[in-house]
């Protein structure tokens, strides 16, 4: 394993300062931004070619702090080198509430639901990442942004503007740099969701082909992959509550789809196949692998030799 490159050189005290702040993260954060997100950081032009953009890709299941790592890596890349980056979600990409019903209709009703492969807009998206790369000197463009609240895209007028040239795009997702199973691993139900209203595996195979088929070729197109590896899928499922819960205390339970235990267990279930495939198989493929203790803590950086 190659030793990590030199980090001496940090980020401004204010950005950093300003990091913590947005995302409401407490002080012992400051710890794992130093020693994990800004070695990974500092590794950034390693992954480059030249001078072309760097489409750096981010996985990892909810509550893994996707996002979280994805602006600290636009704010170092920015101090560190001088880059300008764009951000996307692969969550800002659904399907809009129409399109999914109306795949509900022709293909299961499970696809009204957003979330699995075959629910995002993937022509959007690489039409997206080209707009991006071709972008020229002051040159601006809009990223597309979803409103979960709404359960549909948000208006474009909204969308967050980029100046080009960009140096590096982040695409974080939950799926992001997943692959397609076997035809034989599909045929076993991973949870009673699939059992009681995928019976003929219609839902998931469907999902499966898409993984293959769409976003495959996008996923191709990654420069390099980091994997935000929770302990296990449990894991996840624990911290989904909790934060249902902090929603729930803090709103006096009348949180718009707030979501009790039994709600999120279900919600859960749309991604549990997937996100247990990727907990196998990610840390083998992804050239970055940060883990995660069952506290949400990174406790390891692992770099592809």
């Amino acid at each position: 394993m190659p030793k990590p490159p030199d980090t001496s050189t940090e980020i401004p005290a204010e950005d950093l300062e300003g990091f913590l702040v947005r995302h409401r993260l407490p002080e012992a954060f400051r710890d794992t931004a130093t020693s994990f997100y800004l070695p990974l950081a500092a590794r950034l032009p390693s992954f480059r070619e030249g001078d072309e953009t760097l489409l750096l890709g981010i996985n990892g299941a909810q509550g893994t702090g996707k996002s979280t790592l994805a602006d600290f890596l636009d704010i170092a890349a920015a101090s560190l080198f001088g880059w300008r980056s764009a951000v996307l979600s692969i969550d800002d990409f659904y399907l809009t509430l129409a399109e999914r019903r109306s795949l509900a209709t022709s293909v299961h009703p499970l696809l009204e639901t957003r979330g699995v492969p075959g629910t995002h807009d993937t022509g959007m998206l690489d039409t997206t990442l080209d707009g991006l790369v071709a972008l020229a000197t002051e040159e601006r463009a809009r990223l597309p942004r979803f409103d979960k609240a709404s359960d549909d895209r948000a208006p474009e007028h909204e969308w967050p503007v980029v100046t080009g040239p960009i140096d590096m795009i982040v695409l974080e997702g939950w799926c992001v740099g997943s692959e397609a199973e076997t035809n034989d691993a599909l045929a076993q139900p991973v949870n009673g969701l699939e059992r009681d209203e995928d019976a003929d595996g219609n839902w998931r195979g469907y999902a499966n082909e898409k993984l293959k088929s769409d976003y495959a070729p996008i996923f191709d197109r990654l420069d390099a992959l980091v994997f935000l590896a929770a302990p296990s899928f449990e894991a996840v499922y624990r911290w989904r509550l909790e934060q249902e819960q902090k929603l729930a205390s803090a709103s006096g339970g009348r949180g718009k789809g707030l979501m009790d235990a039994d709600g999120v267990a279900r919600f859960i279930r749309f991604y549990e196949r997937i996100t247990r495939h990727n907990l196998a198989a990610l840390p083998k493929r992804a050239d970055a692998v940060l883990t995660l203790d069952e506290e949400h803590a990174v406790t390891a950086c692992r770099y592809k030799s």
